[in-house]
């Protein structure tokens, strides 16, 4: 190793992280990690329809759950914080988040179960298997006590807890599903309840010896919990849905057994995909937490700096990504699902074309929050999520080779957009405010992971 190489690591050990960053960092490796462990299982212990089916749960249960939930999570955990900082107890907060989350948890189950009667859900996405339906009802109940649970950890500052509660999600994830697969059991409301039940397990396990996380304080107002709480809700949801775009898009449009079977090939290149919005996550845990130092202790031009590596770095991996799906993507996807696994080169490079302008809006869209543009990011990822339904729509699926390309770009089209304008926003937004502060840019942090 040369001996700038060591200056630059031994500089960047000497900078001070926010506690709690690598615990967190691993809970989210591990949670990746895990989570394509399922996929993988899943995909070789069930029927290719099947297979699409049981993703239908899982896209809408990481659309729909993050999308209502991780926000109100993210308030609790600013609200908790903010008191105790002032030496108050947070228990009145928590416990009027516990009520809103079980308001909004009862409310969306009641949707889910009207929307299947009336507008054909259990067929569109579930394809006709109606025990998802039951484990979608049962999923937002558990990752509504999950994210609360959750936001009163980071609110105490319990960040080992929190990063627990990551990891301990997948691995009671694979688990179960290890066991359905090596005994040959191929019954779809095992694998369903393997996705739902965990987020539940995964709370208490992280809640375990831990004291004093809702002591007693003066009454909570509910405006200690509704600081852009709308435009964080919208926002998280428009993300979530963009990121799963292309797999829901063929999901909704697939019709007749051979699409919905051919379904399952596009999801497990769309899984495939995703391998670098997972190093991302590696990549956000360890390093912007230190811009977000270098830019508290007042170094501007070390900060810009390092953004800029930091935005090259994004680059880099989208792209590495992409030569890989065009080259060896295949081969990797049949080396993981094995024989089963049928999907080309065009299609897996467009695939990870769309996740690489995807990590770039993300990326973007954490500098615009740290800048309080949070109406700015929404109104990205809005139009951004128009565009990809817009080029989905005017398609025709004479072939499933048409269908998958519908698809592909719109997933393309509608990353693209959601990046390019974050950029736009974000030049502006620079120019009318001073340098980030390490307070908001630790907040952006903290309000925009994603997930799996």
């Amino acid at each position: 190793m040369s001996q700038r190489a060591q200056r630059l690591i031994d500089a960047a050990r000497k900078l001070p992280v926010p506690e709690g960053t690598y615990a967190v960092g691993l809970g989210l490796l591990i949670s990746g990690i895990t989570a394509y462990g399922f996929q993988i299982l899943a995909f070789k212990g069930l029927t290719k329809s099947e297979y699409a089916a049981l993703n239908g749960l899982w896209i809408l249960v990481f659309v729909v759950a993050p999308g209502f939930f991780l926000p109100l999570e993210q308030e609790v955990g600013r609200a908790v914080a903010d008191r105790r900082a002032r030496e108050i107890g947070g228990g009145p907060v928590v416990r009027k988040a516990a009520f809103a989350g079980a308001v909004l948890a009862g409310s969306l189950m009641v949707v889910a179960v009207v929307g299947a009667a009336a507008f054909g859900l259990t067929d569109r996405l579930f394809h006709g298997q109606e025990v998802l339906l039951a484990c979608f009802v049962i999923a937002l109940g558990t990752y509504a006590v999950q994210h609360i649970t959750r936001g009163t950890l980071s609110g105490n500052g319990r960040f080992g807890p929190y990063g627990m509660i990551l990891g301990a999600e997948g691995v009671f994830r694979i688990l179960p599903v290890i066991v359905l697969y090596a005994a040959g059991i191929d019954d779809l409301l095992w694998y369903g309840l393997a996705l739902a039940v965990p987020p539940l397990l995964a709370a208490l396990v992280s809640l375990r010896g831990q004291h004093g996380l809702v002591d007693p304080g003066p009454d909570a107002e509910w405006s200690e919990l509704s600081t852009n709480l709308t435009l964080l809700f919208l926002g998280s949801l428009a993300a979530q849905a963009l990121s799963y775009a292309a797999a829901l898009g063929v999901l909704v449009l697939a019709q007749g057994k051979a699409e919905r079977d051919a379904a399952a090939d596009f999801i497990v290149g769309f899984f495939i995909a995703r391998i670098p919005i997972l190093l991302f996550q590696a990549i956000q845990a360890a390093l912007l937490p230190k811009l977000a130092a270098l830019s508290g202790a007042g170094k501007h031009d070390d900060f810009r700096s390092g953004l800029k590596k930091l935005v090259m770095i994004v680059v880099g991996v989208g792209a590495l990504g992409v030569v890989a799906g065009a080259t060896i993507g295949p081969t990797v996807g049949e080396i993981l699902f094995g024989d089963k696994f049928n999907l080309g080169s065009r299609d897996l490079t467009l695939l990870f074309l769309g996740s690489a302008a995807f990590i770039f809006a993300l990326t973007l869209a954490q500098a615009l929050i740290a800048l309080l543009g949070h109406g700015r990011a929404l109104i990205a990822w809005t139009v951004g999520l128009v565009f990809c339904v817009g080029v989905m729509a005017l398609g025709s699926s004479a072939t499933i080779d048409d269908l998958f390309l519908r698809a592909e770009l719109g997933y393309v089209v509608g990353c693209a957009t959601a990046a390019t304008m974050m950029l736009i926003f974000l030049l502006v937004q620079v120019r009318g405010q001073g340098p980030v502060s390490l307070p908001l840019l630790v907040e952006a942090i903290e309000h925009e992971p994603l997930e799996i």
